[in-house]
Parts: C-alpha cells; sequence; structure tokens
C-alpha cells in the first residue's frame, strides 16, 4: 500500500553487536526493512525491576527511531513478552497490540496498557484484555492467495487423499487417535507436509523421540513430504480430497481455539475434518468436527465424511468455504484493519 515499514527484531545478545547499537537494512521487498539492535543496559534488568526496564526502554526506543529518520505513524506489536512496550513509543503514534497466543504473563497483559487497538485470532484472547476500555476486535489469520483454488489442479489418481500440514513435532498432537484414523482406513492416502525431524526443524529445542510418530510415518499408506515453502503447498494441497487437523486440546496452547492452516484448507475448497474449533464451532458447513472438546468421536466423524465424500465436496459447499477463505486473505485482512485504523484515528 506504499507505506515504509520496519520490522523491528527482538534485541539483539550477540558479542557482534555494541550495546545500544542499531542497525537498519532493506531486504528483499520494497518498502521494508529490518531493524537490528541490543538494548544498552541488561535485558535482566526487565526480570528484576520492570519498571526500570520501562524507563530506560523509553531512551532506546527514541534512538531506534532516530536511526530510521522518519516519524513513525503507527506501531503494531505482537510482543506478548512486553519486552518492546508500546508504552516506550511517543504519545502521538498509533498503536496496535496483537496477541496472537495466549498471554501466560502478567506483561502479556500490561502490553495492551497504551494500546489505541487490540485485535487477535480468537475471542478468547480478546476477553483476557477486558479490563481495558481499548477497542477490541477478532480478526481471522490470514491466507495467501496462492492458497484459494481455481480447480487449475486436480487429484488425477483413484486414490482418496488426505492432507496434513505443520509442525508434526507439537507436543499437542493426538497421536493415538491419528494412528487410529489411518489404521483404519488403509485404503486412503494421508499426506503429511512440515517437520517432522528434529534436526531440520526450528521448533525442537526441547523434541525427544517418539515412537508414535515414527510407527505412523512408517505406514504404507502414509506419505511424508517434509517442510516446503509455501507456494509449493499451496500447489500440493490443492490435489487433496480432504483434510485433517488432530490435536488434543487439553495440551494444545491455544486450547482449540484457532489454526492458521483451517483457512489454507479452506481455500482448497475440500472439507475439513478437525478436533473442535472454537472459532469454526458457530460457523457450520466450513469445519466437519465433533461437538465435545475431544477426540473420542473424532474417527467415527472421519469415516462417516469419508463414505459421503462426494457430498461434502459438492460445488455448492466448496464454492462457500473458497469464498470464506478468500474474505480472509492478507490484502483483505489488511483493508480491514485500515478501517479500523480510521475509525481509531477519528475517536
Amino acid at each position: 500500500m506504499g507505506n515504509d515499514v520496519y520490522y523491528i527484531n527482538g534485541p539483539n545478545r550477540t558479542e557482534e553487536y555494541k550495546s545500544g547499537e542499531v542497525r537498519i537494512a532493506e531486504t528483499n521487498f520494497p518498502n521494508l526493512y529490518s531493524v537490528t539492535h541490543k538494548l544498552y543496559y541488561p535485558l535482566i534488568i526487565k526480570h528484576k525491576a520492570e519498571w526500570l526496564h520501562k524507563m530506560l526502554l523509553k531512551k532506546h526506543i527514541s534512538n531506534i527511531l532516530n536511526a530510521i529518520g522518519k516519524k513513525v505513524d503507527l506501531v503494531w506489536s505482537f510482543d506478548i513478552s512486553n519486552t518492546m512496550a508500546l508504552s516506550a513509543f511517543p504519545e502521538d503514534t498509533l498503536k496496535i497490540y496483537m496477541p496472537v497466543d495466549n498471554p501466560t504473563t502478567k506483561s502479556g497483559i500490561k502490553a495492551a496498557d497504551t494500546a489505541d487497538l487490540i485485535l487477535s485470532v480468537t475471542n478468547e484472547i480478546l476477553e483476557q484484555y477486558s479490563q481495558y476500555n481499548t477497542k477490541r476486535v477478532f480478526l481471522n489469520h490470514g491466507v495467501l492467495s496462492d492458497f484459494i483454488s481455481d480447480d487449475s489442479v486436480i487429484n488425477e489418481s483413484h486414490n482418496i487423499k488426505v492432507g496434513l500440514s505443520g509442525n508434526f513435532l507439537r507436543k499437542d498432537i493426538d497421536w493415538h487417535t491419528l494412528t487410529d484414523i489411518i489404521t483404519s482406513h488403509k485404503d486412503i492416502e494421508f499426506n503429511f507436509w512440515g517437520a517432522i525431524d528434529a534436526r531440520n526443524a526450528n521448533l525442537a529445542d526441547d523434541f525427544k523421540p517418539n515412537p508414535a510418530i515414527e510407527k505412523v510415518m512408517a505406514m504404507d499408506n502414509v506419505v511424508i513430504h517434509g517442510a516446503v515453502d509455501p507456494f509449493t503447498l499451496a500447489h500440493e494441497l490443492k490435489k487433496m480430497d480432504m483434510f485433517l487437523i488432530c490435536y488434543d486440546i487439553n495440551k494444545d496452547h491455544s486450547k482449540g481455539t484457532n489454526y492458521h492452516k483451517v483457512l489454507e484448507y479452506l481455500a482448497t475448497g475440500k472439507v475439513v475434518v478437525s478436533n473442535n474449533i472454537t472459532t469454526y464451532s458457530e460457523l457450520p458447513g466450513l469445519v466437519e468436527m465433533p461437538v465435545e472438546r475431544n477426540n473420542t468421536k473424532l474417527p467415527e466423524l472421519f469415516s462417516k465424511v469419508l463414505s459421503q465424500l462426494q457430498a461434502y465436496n459438492s460445488n455448492e459447499k466448496r464454492e462457500y468455504r473458497i469464498a470464506y477463505a478468500r474474505s480472509h486473505t492478507y490484502q483483505s485482512n489488511i483493508n480491514k484493519v485500515a478501517q479500523l485504523l480510521t475509525s481509531a484515528q477519528a475517536s
């Protein structure tokens, strides 16, 4: 939209940077710059004396803004750690706070104290900020337009293909139920896209070998694609006949409230079978899920959808799912935020 955007990274803690140093670098995208910086004081102060951190941070933020050399009109923060607190930015700067994960500390709640607008991908997260008079708005995840189906790619084989994507090293995947579903449908091909090997994943620092993963990955009707770029994933998902999401919401950090991948699946138009997701529980026809907040009946539901796959993938239902995904492309979401900002500035 022609804006200059400066992405401020978290504080650098390496010896490569001097205390208080700020570096601004161009990226491969026009008008987008990366800001790398190092605090001029020890970060441990934030945990030992938060009041002092907030005071010192104002000077550090001022140094960053001076390095940028332009007036910053808007700050959009996703920082639930409140390390780069919105309160440290000038009062005349418009401020959006967007927690997309559950705040697990008081800092995550305090992070919204000077926000002009609070956005989140779940109503459950928004409710945790009810103490503020600030306008709170649900804004669903975004989806790349590349995922939107144009029917240019179809499943040319006679085998029904089920797609699953994500980080399969997560501890909240319900491998017991997933194994049950896969072993009960040996004539169905289950395709996995995403990290399955801790050596090639950036979110597996505390990963321990899981026999359940190895068992599933060794099954004859399972195809492992590994991690791929978004554009490859968008192309490959369109070849699927249906999708499966299987998390244990009691272990899930978002408690089964919303998942980014849902929109990528809906964008293909194909039916999605999933554990209960609260965001979509009030939107019938988008995601097929058990009413219960557990997976006891998920295998039964999967079998039911599979037996009536043609009906669940009718043109009418596919168009409905695609239309919903299309209304949540990143461009569409940015337009919604722009309207909200206009409203916030007016008030």
